[in-house]
Order: C-alpha cells, then sequence, then structure tokens
C-alpha cells in the first residue's frame, strides 16, 4: 500500500468520525484555554443558537462552568437552563478538560433532558401543591409552620383552620364541575392582600389552612380575618350561575394556644367546629372551653362506637294519630341510647354525630332489626294495619348502596309494605337521583315516602310540586301555638292545600295542646297528628310490662299519657328525631 493510499484511507477516515461528530444525537464543543470554539457539531449549535434556527442564549452560565473545569483541571457537570421565550431547554452537561498535542482543551457534551426535568416538576408540583388551585399541600404549610417553630426567635404567628359551607350541598345541587370551580374562585379571593411571609393551603376537598407570620396583636389577625369573610359575601358566577359560598374559620394563635404544629392545627380545627354548630360563616379564636367540649365529643363518639358494639340502643315508637277519632294509624320509631349508666339519650346528642362518623347506616339497620324482633308486641299494642315509619338521613337516601341493602332488609321482613321511609326534603333536591333511581325500587315492594320536618329544608312549594311521596310531615315549628300565629296559619293552609292537589296525607307534627289541636279540627282539613298530645314516645320495655289485650285497649295507648302527665314532657326536651 502506498503512502497516497495509506493517506487516503486517513482522510476517509477522518472525514467519517467527523461525520460522526458533527451527528451525534449529544452536544459537543471543543474550545481552548482562551474560550475560543474550535468544534461545534449539530446539535450543539442548535442548543447554543448558532445554527441560526432561535436567537443565542445567555451562555454566561456556561462560560463560568468551563472557566471552572480548567482551573481545577477535572471534570465539572451542571444542569444549564436555555430560555428561548416561553421555551425552557434544560441541558446535562459535562464540561472535562484535556491535554492533546501540547494543547489545553475543554470538550463539552450536553444531553438534553428537557422532558425528564419537566416530569420531575409534575411530580414535584403533584407532592407539594393541590392540582385544581395551585395552592401548597399540607406538607408544604407544616414545614413552614416547623421551620418558624424551630427557628424561634419569639415571633409570633396565627394558624387557620378554614371549611367551605355546605359544600355537599353546592356540589350535589350544582355538579361537581360547578363545585371545582368554586374551590378555584374562592381560593383566589381567600389569597387576596396576603403578605409574602403568608401561606395559603389546600388541605382536602373543601378544607383550607392559612399561616399569617409574622402577627402582632389578636386584633390584627380579627380585623383580616373579618375582611376576608366580608369578600366572600359577594356572589360567584360559575357556569351561568350565581352561587353563594361561605367558610367557617378556627384560628390558634403561637405560642398562646400550642407549641406545635399539630397542637395549633387541631386547636383551629376544635375552633372551626364551635362555628359549624352556632350558625357558620364567621371566625372564632380559640379557648380552652372548647378543648373541654372536643374532649366531651370525643367521649360521646367513643361510647358511640361501643354503644353499637354492644347494641346498646333501643327503640321507642311515638302513635300517628287520627284526630277526629283518635285511632292510631301508624307509629314511628324513634331511635335512643342507653348509656354506660343505664340512662336514656335524647337523639339530638348522637344522630348527627353518628352520620358523620359514618355509623348511621348501621344505626338504621339496628332499629329495622328491632322492629322485626318485636312485632308481634309491636301489632298487639297498635294494631296489625298501623304502618312502621323508620327515619332516613338525607345523606343515606343518596348512597345508593346503602338504600339497596336496606330495600333488601325491608323485603326479607315479609312485610314490606308495612313500612315508611321517612325522609327529609333535601334527599329530593340534592342531585342524588333519589327521586328517578332509588324512590322506583321501594314503590316496588310497597313501601311508602314520607317527606320529614316539612317546611325547613331548602325547598319551595314549588319544589314540593315535583316530589313523590306518600305523606308530608309539617315540622313542629309551624304547628307549635298555631292558633295564636296568622302568618304560620297561612303558610299550613298553602302547604295543605298543595298535597290535597298532589294527593298526600298531611301529618301534624309536635302537637302538644288542645287549642293546637282544636286549631287544626276546626280551621284545616288536616286529620293526623304527632305529638305530646296522644302520646310520648313508648319504648319496647313499657309495652312488655302493659301489653293491652284488645282493639279498645289499643285505641287508649294514644290518650294514655294524657293531661295528668303531659306537664311533665315540656316542648324543650325535644321528643323526636
Amino acid at each position: 500500500m502506498n503512502d497516497n493510499a495509506h493517506n487516503g484511507a486517513s482522510e476517509a477516515e477522518l472525514g467519517f468520525l467527523k461525520e460522526i461528530v458533527r451527528m451525534l444525537p449529544a452536544g459537543l464543543t471543543v474550545q481552548d484555554a482562551q474560550g475560543k470554539l474550535l468544534l461545534v457539531n449539530d446539535v450543539a449549535a442548535a442548543q447554543l443558537g448558532m445554527d441560526g434556527s432561535c436567537p443565542s442564549p445567555d451562555l454566561a452560565q456556561r462560560r463560568e462552568a468551563c472557566e471552572r473545569a480548567l482551573r481545577a483541571g477535572h471534570p465539572v457537570t451542571s444542569e444549564e437552563a436555555l430560555q428561548d421565550g416561553a421555551a425552557r431547554q434544560v441541558l446535562l452537561t459535562t464540561h472535562r478538560p484535556v491535554q492533546l498535542a501540547g494543547r489545553e482543551l475543554l470538550i463539552s457534551a450536553s444531553a438534553d433532558i428537557t422532558e425528564q426535568k419537566n416530569f420531575e416538576d409534575q411530580l414535584f408540583r403533584s407532592a407539594y401543591f393541590d392540582e385544581l388551585t395551585g395552592l401548597p399541600s399540607r406538607r408544604v404549610i407544616e414545614h413552614r409552620a416547623n421551620s418558624l417553630l424551630a427557628g424561634d426567635r419569639g415571633e409570633r404567628f396565627a394558624l387557620a383552620f378554614l371549611d367551605v359551607d355546605n359544600f355537599k350541598h353546592i356540589n350535589d345541587y350544582y355538579g361537581h364541575t360547578v363545585g371545582d370551580a368554586l374551590l378555584v374562585e374562592l381560593s383566589k379571593r381567600l389569597g387576596r392582600d396576603l403578605r409574602e411571609s403568608d401561606m395559603l393551603s389546600r388541605i382536602s376537598g373543601d378544607e383550607f389552612l392559612l399561616l399569617l407570620s409574622p402577627i402582632r396583636s389578636q386584633e390584627e389577625v380579627a380585623e383580616f380575618m373579618q375582611s376576608m369573610l366580608e369578600r366572600l359575601t359577594a356572589p360567584f358566577f360559575i357556569d351561568n350561575s350565581e352561587v353563594f359560598a361561605s367558610t367557617s374559620v378556627g384560628v390558634s394563635l403561637y405560642p398562646d394556644h400550642g407549641r406545635s404544629f399539630e397542637t395549633l392545627r387541631q386547636n383551629a380545627d376544635i375552633a372551626m367546629y364551635r362555628i359549624k354548630n352556632n350558625g357558620k360563616g364567621s371566625a372564632a379564636f380559640f379557648d380552652a372551653g372548647m378543648e373541654r367540649e372536643a374532649l366531651a365529643r370525643m367521649k360521646i363518639e367513643q361510647s358511640l362506637r361501643l354503644a353499637i358494639l354492644e347494641k346498646r340502643f333501643c327503640c321507642a315508637f311515638q302513635s300517628k294519630v287520627d284526630i277526629r277519632t283518635q285511632a292510631v294509624t301508624g307509629i314511628e320509631a324513634l331511635v335512643r341510647l342507653r348509656d354506660d349508666e343505664g340512662v336514656i339519650q335524647a337523639p339530638g346528642s348522637f344522630i348527627n354525630l353518628a352520620s358523620e362518623l359514618g355509623l348511621i347506616d348501621e344505626l338504621t339497620h339496628l332499629v329495622l332489626a328491632e322492629i322485626v324482633k318485636s312485632i308481634d308486641l309491636i301489632n298487639d299494642t297498635f294494631g296489625a294495619e298501623a304502618s312502621i315509619s323508620i327515619n332516613v338521613a338525607a345523606k343515606q337516601a343518596g348512597k345508593p348502596e346503602f338504600m339497596r341493602s336496606f330495600a333488601q332488609a325491608l323485603d326479607d321482613t315479609g312485610f314490606p309494605q308495612r313500612f315508611m321511609i321517612e325522609v327529609t326534603e333535601d334527599a329530593f333536591v340534592a342531585e342524588s337521583h333519589f327521586q328517578s333511581e332509588i324512590l322506583p325500587m321501594f314503590r316496588k315492594l310497597g313501601v311508602g315516602i314520607s317527606i320529614d320536618d316539612f317546611g325547613t329544608g331548602y325547598s319551595s312549594l314549588s319544589a314540593l310540586a315535583d316530589i313523590t311521596a306518600d305523606e308530608i310531615k309539617i315540622d313542629r315549628s309551624f304547628i307549635t301555638d298555631i292558633h295564636k300565629r296568622p302568618r304560620s296559619q297561612g303558610i299550613l293552609r298553602a302547604i295543605e292545600s298543595l298535597s290535597e292537589a298532589l294527593g298526600m296525607t298531611v301529618i301534624a307534627e309536635g302537637l302538644e295542646s288542645y287549642e293546637e289541636l282544636a286549631y287544626l279540627q276546626a280551621a284545616t282539613k288536616i286529620r293526623y297528628a304527632q305529638g305530646y298530645y296522644f302520646a310520648r314516645p313508648i319504648f319496647l320495655e313499657e309495652l312488655k310490662l302493659a301489653t293491652p289485650a284488645s282493639s279498645e285497649s289499643r285505641a287508649s295507648v294514644s290518650a294514655r299519657p294524657m293531661q295528668q302527665n303531659r306537664q311533665g314532657y315540656s316542648r324543650a326536651s325535644g321528643y323526636r328525631r
């Protein structure tokens, strides 16, 4: 092989290598000690804006890394973020100093890791920021509070727990899309006027935490909370709907109400619950009395779970009476709880809590089991024709899985047509499809439907026209002293006319005096009522002690605790759930 052939082969190899370097998928540059570029492949030219395809990015960061590598005499690896307008490119670049043919050179190789970085950012955002509102997550606000606590410079701060009022109702009524849009708009209003050092976080569905730091006084925080709540009074316009929303706010202060994030959060939560129970839509600061309340509530919660486990619930029955003949036409089963001392607890102390804790379904099934077990005694006392009403909470009525299991349990009794389900109006107006999907299931079994506490829920008389129910129970607030209240009389007449037109039986709840009865008999067409005037709730144990033997004495059950006993049962004692 002659020299020319050898040189030709070398040149060919060199050309081949140059092409490979030029077309490498990674960016490659070679520069001398003065920073002069000796070699730039295609990818590097595009990355550094040297191919004319885009403006040259700012390379100050790269020049600094190159100088560092040359000074140190060993490789330096760094991430480079190159910004071209809105587009961002991230390179992972290694600068390696080498000695070649007596020259000091720097070889730089860059891999494009933009997609990987975008994915990492996405993971970071989902771990630390709420996807819907873009607000920091609970772990971010916790970390921020803990760093304030750790660096304790004696600065005070406030932690507020915010809960959107009636959010489930808004979601049910308008749909989840509007609910989500509301949370986004709400978070914008809540976040307005915050300082750099403050932080708002969404910690769950409709719950937010707000950290205000630093603060000077409780008064300053109260003033801020007031202006924040006032911002929420204006309606939110979402999807052509005018949505009103408010939040209940509980506030704890450091160090006054706790020296750890968890204690401060819990105490703010306790204060928020006080607001929820006292009318909603305002703010309260934590105090020690609230802690005692929370402990008492926890005690009730524990005893409630234990009572269900030990089946310490019992049933009382209250008659529905024909006010013209005094005959018992039906009974309502009322659930009661025996506490550790065997004392009967009124439902007000545990029904809402049972619902909150998810124990209400079990409770409803327990009531049905008690009825089935005692059906002979019930029949002997009230008559085999008397309907039997069981209360179902609106929350339960919106759960198809529970309602299916309950319908099955009613069918399994062998006498489902004896039963009537009592639900409040909001079960019908919620977007739970109660009317279209759940009602037909019970209709098929012959189970009746009663609207309980009518007049106190969200619906109007026009909404009543769309409801298919057998019975409507007018809330006791309209019946109390009806003979002295013209406005209530007008409302009663309207409900009565509409119910009659729709073929629903009307029952007056909470009848307690002869005057109320006399008014209903003289001025209305209402035939049926329920209340202490006729009978207090009677427990199964009492039925066992005195079982009437004939239908005559059956009628007298409704009259048993009449005039001589009535004083013992005041209105305040709230006889029904």
